[in-house]
């Protein structure tokens, strides 16, 4: 009877492994890219080449640091001279090629499948960066109304849902509101993507008292000049926040 009840278990063990194998044989999916047979959307070449660990990144803006170990982490100058509203940053790689084409087949492609690798990347960078304090809370820079009808979805959220899910920290995703419809900064050049983000943002009244005490972590697919993130920070440290970190899978470099 025991070696029966042994063997149940034992088969019940290798059914999700069998299922997944019968999937990627009716559907092998490809690495997104070079294209080769990958079973996760990225194959491991493209994984180990691409996604080698940046030596130190500024622990606020998450700039990468020329010449300093991941041990010896600091902040940027900029940052020292003039500190942005959230207190840490953590990015899974930077905004260039052939990365940047995760994120544009995933915004404007449609390739939703990749919003749980992204996600997967950046818990292993948050991992890394040694947090000083766990975050309690997480949410997503929203799309504003028009441009969320349009695309369907929120790429930020998307990634958020399975990096909220494996950290183990609540996801609110209406927490933040746009205010108004912005132009996509993106279009705009530096100096005037801060006017374009200023005053965009609320926090919505279902959620206001969330806010207080909490280590905020609001996630975003790309970080330019941060200065959606920093006006995000502005917003919820008002309401009583008492820590904001950035968690975006992409950091522009300058």
């Amino acid at each position: 009877m025991a070696e029966r009840i042994d063997t149940t278990l034992s088969r019940r063990r290798l059914l999700p492994g069998l299922l997944s194998s019968c999937l990627d044989l009716l559907l092998p999916s490809s690495c997104a890219l070079c294209g080769c047979r990958a079973p996760r959307s990225l194959c491991d070449g493209c994984r180990t080449q691409f996604f080698r660990p940046v030596a130190a990144r500024c622990l606020q803006c998450a700039l990468p640091l020329p010449g300093a170990s991941q041990e010896s982490a600091v902040r940027c100058g900029a940052c020292l001279a003039q500190p942005p509203a959230f207190d840490h940053s953590v990015a899974a790689a930077d905004y260039a090629i052939p990365l940047d084409q995760l994120v544009l087949q995933l915004k404007f492609g449609n390739r939703l499948a990749l919003a749980p690798l992204m996600g997967a990347m950046l818990r292993e960078a948050a991992d890394a960066a040694a947090l000083p304090a766990p975050m309690t809370l997480m949410t997503a820079v929203p799309l504003g109304p028009q441009r969320l009808a349009e695309r369907g979805f929120n790429q930020a959220l998307e990634i958020a849902r399975p990096l909220a899910r494996s950290l183990g920290v609540p996801l609110l995703p209406r927490l933040i509101e746009r205010s108004r419809d912005t132009r996509p900064q993106s279009l705009l050049a530096p100096e005037a993507r801060r006017g374009n983000v200023r005053q965009a943002f609320l926090i919505s009244p279902a959620h206001a008292d969330a806010v207080r005490g909490q280590h905020v972590g609001v996630v975003d697919d790309v970080m330019t000049t941060g200065d959606t993130l920093n006006e995000i920070a502005l917003l919820l440290k008002r309401y009583g926040a008492a820590r904001v970190t950035c968690l975006v899978f992409a950091r522009t470099p300058k």
